[in-house]
């Protein structure tokens, strides 16, 4: 065993001593990118403060530059019903599980990349066998039988031997090292990929909640104006009937009628695939939507302060631009990976064991056998294939630097549309209520008029109409402020680095 553990040790430390050599890194190491250097989201200038409007959902809403992000921001809107659904989805998503497998993937390849790269290879080997020698054989170890064939001696023998084989690859051109660098980029990969898909379930829930409470609400609009406007037809009906009114206008109120009743199944239609989709985002099937609770825009409330991170933190708080960085940062390490393949490649074997012809005595001490050596493989012609493939590196390295570019360009044009349309979203809503409030006065004006025999029916169906119109963009403009808030705090990245988990 002294035997063993001395060759062994010799070994190691010429290992240890011929890898301190092996310091250099062949190809370019690779330099993080510097964050864009502009001031601004969008074109100045740029208000601090949206519009009001009076109502719930018209508060005023205000940027506040550098403000924390909260990883959980979806909070802010006060809604146990949606903290609920993001509970469900991030403990049942399908999407998510798979994101968190795939990253365990890319840890155990790593893992497997540096056992397999920076530390030797030892295996044991145990072996029996049983030959023949034809013509003179003498061995004082042998157990053999001698037999005759044709008048030649020919010995039959028994042959065991146990071993201890060692091998170690001397990574002198970093080729190892840059293969290992382009795992953990994987890694860093994947991690940001779960991180864009927890940013995005998480988006969606609330995004798909507020579209599902401003159907909500369309629906229960509609529905009354059908009620209302049934109404109005039996009266007509009767007053037709007594020849207060034409038939002409009869006939113009169950247009109306018909053309609200028609607006109805769209917008029941939308509501069913917006719930049916909310069930899938948290895990569960469609006809199991049961799991989502009713939901309507008035228990929500609209964030009145909202963060704004400088333009130059953007490309680290994104969890796509990371990503997109990690897959860059691999494409680096390719090149070196390439390059180290054109310069020789040196590798260290040794083993230790023992052989005997007797099995029994396979492990005494007259049958020790060892041996130590070193190899060396120097590419000589490969028909320009290594070449070849350090080129088609250096372009997946290009490749991957525009892409990189083009997910930094998209980052900035999504906080940009975002900024606007919150901006647009609450000078939209004032003018909505206005309208609203203007269309249910001039309502109330126009059936007086109607009733002293000032106007006719007509114009009093035509005032109806503006009024229902005015009630469905009011609270489409109000969901609208919902939404682009929540779409803000995901262009902005979600606050995934203020997260404990």
């Amino acid at each position: 065993m002294w035997v063993f553990y001395r060759s062994y040790y010799q070994f190691a430390m010429i290992a240890m001593m011929l890898g301190s050599l092996s310091a250099c890194l062949v190809g370019p190491d690779f330099e993080p990118p510097e964050p864009p250097k502009i001031n601004h989201y969008t074109k100045p200038p740029w208000p601090c403060r949206t519009a009001s409007a009076p109502g719930h959902g018209g508060a005023s809403q205000q940027f506040i530059q550098a403000k924390t992000i909260s990883a959980e921001w979806w909070r802010l809107f006060h809604s146990p019903k949606i903290n609920k659904l993001i509970c469900q989805g991030l403990t049942n998503s399908p999407n998510l599980k798979a994101a968190k497998a795939t990253l365990l993937e890319a840890q155990e390849n790593l893992s497997a990349g540096i056992g397999n790269g920076l530390f030797p290879n030892i295996a044991a080997a145990v072996t029996a066998q049983r030959g023949s020698n034809t013509g003179f054989f003498n061995s004082s170890n042998a157990a053999s039988d001698t037999l005759t064939t044709s008048g030649i001696p020919t010995s039959v023998f028994n042959l065991f031997n146990a071993s201890v084989n060692a091998s170690y690859l001397l990574d002198f051109f970093g080729g190892v090292r840059r293969q290992i660098q382009g795992l953990q980029s994987q890694v860093e990969y994947q991690y940001f990929e779960l991180r864009a898909a927890y940013l995005s379930l998480t988006s969606n829930i609330v995004t798909t909640a507020i579209t599902i409470a401003s159907l909500h609400r369309q629906i229960c609009v509609t529905k009354q104006l059908i009620r209302e406007q049934a109404e109005q037809l039996a009266i007509i009906k009767k007053q037709f009937d007594l020849g207060g009114v034409s038939q002409i206008e009869v006939v113009a109120q169950q247009t109306q009628l018909a053309q609200t009743r028609a607006a109805l199944p769209p917008l029941e239609k939308s509501w069913a695939q917006a719930r049916h989709l909310l069930a899938i985002l948290v895990g569960a099937f469609p006809s199991e939507c049961y799991v989502i609770p009713s939901l309507d825009l008035n228990e929500l409330h609209l964030p009145t302060e909202l963060p704004l991170s400088v333009p130059s933190a953007l490309v680290r708080q994104r969890p796509d631009v990371r990503a997109a960085e990690a897959l860059w940062e691999a494409a680096n390490a390719q090149i070196g990976v390439a390059t180290a393949n054109l310069y020789p490649q040196f590798t260290l074997n040794g083993s230790w064991g023992k052989s005997n012809s007797v099995g029994s005595k396979v492990f005494g001490s007259q049958s020790n056998l060892w041996n130590i050596g070193g190899a060396l493989f120097q590419p000589l012609f490969r028909g320009g294939a290594l070449l070849a493939e350090r080129r088609a590196a250096i372009a997946a390295y290009d490749v991957a630097a525009a892409q990189y570019r083009e997910v930094v360009l998209q980052a900035f044009q999504n906080v940009a549309d975002t900024l606007r349309a919150i901006e647009a979203d609450a000078r939209e809503m004032r003018a909505q209520k206005q309208a609203e409030s203007a269309a249910y006065a001039n309502l109330y004006l126009v059936r007086q008029q109607f009733f002293l025999g000032g106007v006719s029916y007509l114009s009093l169906l035509d005032a109806q109409r503006q009024y229902q119109q005015t009630r469905i963009s009011l609270v489409q403009a109000e969901a609208s402020r919902y939404a682009d808030t929540a779409a803000l705090f995901q262009a902005l990245g979600g606050g995934w680095w203020n997260s404990d988990c």
